[in-house]
């Protein structure tokens, strides 16, 4: 008997354990990345909600081996203009018979740079213009406008942005609210 509620209290423990560090590893993602959005957010316009959501799902908070091994979080492919490092992964390209297909990955060498070609990505190609003339604390409208000038393939791909955005309060990050929310700290 004793036996039994030692191994259910060790298996307890374990278990708290675990949900804290999934909750400090998200706080710990989220405090690392979010002057960085900020940061982003002034010189490109994009909002820093948007920006931190999409590096939280497409690098499954910097775990996925596209963030581990090319340092590119926010699943961004070479499309032809790209001249710089290269990771081919397994994603949704196939072949003429339907196999899937290794499809090139921009790679990066610091994880910085992603976050600097993901901004300059949006703001420079002719896809995304509609987007920037939305207020960059419109975070619905950016995950709607992502969505909708074909981003990811994903078509609930604006629910989840926006799901991560409210579930961790990252819209507290953008530009018209940043002020107000440090200033409470």
């Amino acid at each position: 008997m004793i036996r039994n509620y030692t191994i259910i209290c060790f298996i307890l423990a374990i278990s708290a354990l675990n949900l804290s560090f999934k909750s400090s590893y998200k706080s710990l993602f989220i405090d690392e990345f979010a002057p960085l959005a900020v940061k982003n957010s002034i010189e490109y316009g994009i909002p820093a909600s948007i920006k931190l959501a999409q590096a939280i799902h497409e690098s499954n908070w910097g775990t996925s081996d596209l963030a581990q091994k090319a340092n590119n979080y926010f699943g961004i492919k070479c499309k032809t203009e790209w001249t710089g490092l290269t990771y081919m992964h397994i994603d949704d390209d196939r072949d003429a018979t339907g196999k899937l297909i290794p499809s090139c990955f921009r790679a990066y060498d610091h994880k910085i740079h992603s976050w600097q070609d993901h901004s300059k990505f949006l703001r420079y190609r002719k896809y995304y213009t509609q987007l920037f003339k939305l207020r960059n604390d419109d975070y619905i409208g950016w995950a709607k406008g992502l969505k909708a000038a074909g981003y990811a393939t994903d078509s609930q791909y604006d629910l989840k942005l926006i799901k991560i955005i409210e579930q961790y309060d990252l819209y507290k990050f953008d530009q018209s609210t940043f002020k107000e929310f440090y200033s409470k700290q």
